[in-house]
């Protein structure tokens, strides 16, 4: 499948996780849409852009099976959940329970309102034994303090799948907010938004949806809709004018001024791309592809994977263990510089890891050429 993709031949393209890669289908609905945009500006945005992005929520909120009036877009989940965590009424000692795995732009997030408003962001040690044992640990951090949970649902630093459905559950049974960052959630599993029943829950279409930069949704249970404030005030509050969708969730976060709404039309395209490929057949593939990428590696470096593979731990990525005599950093930069490898490095329990990601257009002659790489630069 590399021919439906636009990423440059020479690199060895291991990194999906990060941005993702739009396939030139999608990628040419795109460029559509901006087209037209460009072609009759007022009239694509003054007139037409309600019922367009309207269109295009209902299909994503099919495919996520939830209410399209319960799924706004965003160009990113950072930008999403800040506008979440921004309207929180953070009281002093209130407390944030969190794992240790999360993402770096949220743990920034989180730790700059709580340090406005002296609430405590309490990142939990998780051990990684079994999915039952992960949801016990992770309890035994809620407190009557506890405000609010936020947990991933597939973690950026340690590939991770949590079981977050259950985590869900106590909480709203704690009557405890819960808010998912579901940011690699999206098309690497069959999620399920009505069945998983988060308080609040983000995803980016760009990354394993495959839909082009800049597009991402937020999910809001009804209950909690009516206290969330935009980010950004404009036509979109307090809409009494006709100006909107109607819907005063949508109007409010979705309609952040003049900008490019291209990407937000584009999803679609890449779910329909996704049902033509039998993704998940794709996806079955990418899975056990990635399970030669860490045999492969293992029988490199000796090393043993945090978690099993196969397991209920892991599914499109995986972080792969360094010898502690190397330089990550060094050896990331060398894969690409000497090899044309692009492969992230991440670093977890004062451990060093590359993150390798399977996508539909990975293939095993880029699994051994990242092997063999590897060995030259290791000690």
């Amino acid at each position: 499948m590399k021919k439906h993709f636009l990423l440059d031949p020479e690199i060895t393209f291991l990194n999906h996780g990060s941005f993702g890669a739009c396939p030139k289908p999608v990628f040419d609905v795109y460029q559509q849409w901006q087209q037209k945009l460009e072609e009759r500006p007022v009239e694509f945005l003054g007139r037409d852009a309600f019922s367009l992005l309207q269109e295009s929520r209902e299909k994503l909120a099919a495919y996520l099976n939830c209410a399209a009036q319960d799924l706004v877009y965003f160009p990113n989940p950072s930008t999403a959940i800040n506008m979440v965590v921004r309207n929180l009424d953070l009281q002093p000692d209130d407390e944030i329970l969190t794992t240790d795995h999360e993402y770096g732009a949220m743990d920034r997030t989180w730790k700059y309102y709580c340090k406005k408003h002296g609430a405590k962001y309490i990142q939990q040690d998780i051990p990684i034994t079994t999915h039952a044992d992960f949801v016990e640990h992770f309890w035994d951090g809620v407190t009557p303090k506890t405000k609010v949970i936020f947990i991933s649902h597939i973690t950026s630093s340690t590939a991770l799948v949590f079981p977050v459905a259950e985590i869900c559950k106590r909480a709203r049974a704690a009557d405890i907010l819960c808010i998912v960052d579901g940011a690699h959630a999206p098309a690497q599993s069959d999620l399920n938004l009505s069945a998983l029943d988060a308080d609040i829950y983000t995803g980016a279409c760009h990354k394993w949806m495959m839909a082009p930069k800049g597009s991402a949704f937020l999910y809001v249970r009804r209950e909690a809709q009516e206290w969330l404030d935009p980010l950004v005030v404009s036509w979109g509050y307090d809409a009494e004018d006709g100006f909107g969708s109607g819907n005063q969730f949508i109007d409010y976060h979705e309609w952040q001024g003049t900008r490019d709404i291209a990407a937000f039309l584009s999803v679609p395209a890449a779910i329909d791309y996704q049902r033509e490929q039998d993704w998940g057949h794709v996806r079955a593939r990418c899975r056990n592809l990635l399970g030669v990428a860490i045999e492969k590696s293992r029988s490199l470096t000796g090393l043993p994977l945090i978690v099993p593979h196969p397991s209920e731990w892991l599914g499109q990525m995986a972080i792969l263990p360094l010898p502690d005599n190397v330089d990550a950093l060094q050896i990331k930069t060398r894969l690409y510089d000497e090899y044309r490898i692009e492969i992230p490095f991440t670093e977890w329990g004062e451990k060093s890891f590359l993150r390798i990601s399977i996508q539909s257009y990975n293939t095993a002659e880029d699994i051994d050429h990242f092997v063999e790489s590897l060995g030259k630069l290791l000690p």
